[in-house]
């Protein structure tokens, strides 16, 4: 049995096939559409989340399978001092697989190692968010028709930043990929995958403040928000919050042919006139997850489409 904890759990060789995958559901959506019928997938968030849970959810259902769990810690016997591992041990007996996302970090690990049905890692704390990650592999390969030789600028909160995090570890397996950190000190990208990852891989990077002075040299932008929910006081949050804000004047200094990528959600760090730009894709990112998170339930459960 597999589970998913991080993107680095998939050889590059197994992400190219789930992504192959990924974009045959997309091309024929109703060969795929009662892969999963009588399976069901639970979905145990201890943390709030709009576009992961929904889109495991609406994964699942496009499958043909069904869904259950919960939304909220308050809503499930966290509340009551139930242990992660006492959790999963009871919803194995209900479903078949398993989405969990957590604000500690490493507790979809914990949940795994006690678990009989495969666990994906839905986001743990400031640490990992591996679906995240295949959806914006997804979502480059896609419309890039590659995952090498580019250069792309990861903008906005890089220290408690796990999107960035999983996507920088899973982007230095390929080649001529050059990162371009941008960011205030503050939020600078921690040293364990700075030195961990970047150095310790022979990786080019630079880092930069302005991203004014980043984006002309980008054929991709990550953008990402100031998390509230990641600082300790509510004045550093406010301070950097409005540090980058992208919009039409700054597009202008990017490539005609840069994608401008977003996990969501967004507050304003994305101005909503650059919407209709044609290079902003995280609208069509969002739908790439449902893809993405369909083939990996079909991967770990090992079904094959009809």
């Amino acid at each position: 049995m597999k589970h998913l904890m991080s993107p680095l759990d998939l050889s590059v060789e197994e992400l190219d096939r789930l992504l192959d995958l990924a974009n045959d559901i997309e091309a024929h959506p109703s060969r795929y559409a009662h892969s999963c019928e009588g399976k069901k997938l639970a979905t145990l968030f201890y943390e709030p989340s709009t576009r992961t849970r929904l889109s495991f959810e609406a994964a699942m259902l496009n499958l043909g399978g069904s869904v259950l769990g919960f939304s909220s810690a308050d809503s499930s016997s966290a509340a009551k001092g139930e242990s992660v591992s006492d959790t999963i041990r009871v919803i194995s007996c209900y479903a078949d697989i398993c989405a969990m996302r957590h604000p500690k970090e490493g507790a979809p690990l914990v949940a795994s190692m006690k678990s009989s049905i495969p666990i994906i890692n839905a986001g743990d704390g400031g640490h990992q968010h591996p679906t995240q990650t295949l959806t914006d592999l997804l979502t480059i390969r896609s419309l890039k028709g590659r995952l090498d030789n580019f250069t792309i600028g990861l903008c906005g909160d890089l220290k408690f930043g796990r999107t960035v995090h999983s996507l920088i570890q899973a982007l230095i397996r390929y080649p001529n990929i050059r990162f371009v950190l941008i960011s205030p000190e503050e939020l600078r990208l921690p040293d364990n995958i700075r030195d961990g990852v970047l150095k310790k891989n022979h990786q080019d990077f630079h880092e930069e403040v302005r991203l004014e002075d980043a984006l002309p040299q980008l054929d991709l932008l990550y953008m990402t928000r100031v998390q509230r929910e990641r600082f300790f006081n509510e004045e550093d949050y406010i301070r950097m919050k409005d540090f980058y804000i992208l919009d039409k004047e700054k597009m202008k200094l990017a490539k005609e042919d840069m994608l401008v990528l977003h996990p969501l959600p967004r507050v304003n760090e994305i101005s909503v006139e650059v919407d209709d730009d044609p290079r902003a894709v995280y609208f069509k990112q969002a739908q790439y997850g449902v893809y993405v998170r369909m083939a990996l339930i079909l991967t770990l459960l090992e079904v094959e489409g009809c």
